[in-house]
């Protein structure tokens, strides 16, 4: 499964996925509360929580936030890249085609010497 969805992304590096958002890209951390309390945050990235991002960035929900849109280029992130790889691949099946995710997730960002908070 998790090889099927990376299959149909074009996934970014911590620095590719930086200089995107630096270029309009929204940075998307999927990341419970408890997990990011624990490791850290990513200043500017935008906090839906894996249980309800489809439904908050399908542009059709009755839920969704005012950014939700089939053009959005959103960069989902989680803590190790295994779960942001399935969350964008669904994202991709709600049609928005700009989805993707981070390399290695939130770890990668730290080892790369991004900022954090």
């Amino acid at each position: 499964m998790l090889a099927s969805a990376r299959s149909r992304l074009v996934r970014v590096t911590p620095e590719q996925a930086s200089a995107e958002v630096a270029a309009g890209a929204v940075l998307v951390d999927i990341r419970p509360a408890a997990q990011r309390a624990i490791e850290g945050d990513i200043p500017g990235a935008l906090v839906i929580e894996r249980n309800v991002l489809e439904w908050r960035l399908d542009p059709h929900s009755d839920h969704s936030l005012p950014i939700a849109s089939y053009q959005l280029r959103v960069i989902v992130v989680c803590s190790e890249g295994y779960t942001s790889s399935l969350a964008a691949a669904s994202l991709l099946d709600l049609g928005i085609a700009g989805a993707t995710d981070l390399t290695g997730g939130f770890r990668s960002w730290l080892a790369s010497g991004l900022p954090v908070g």
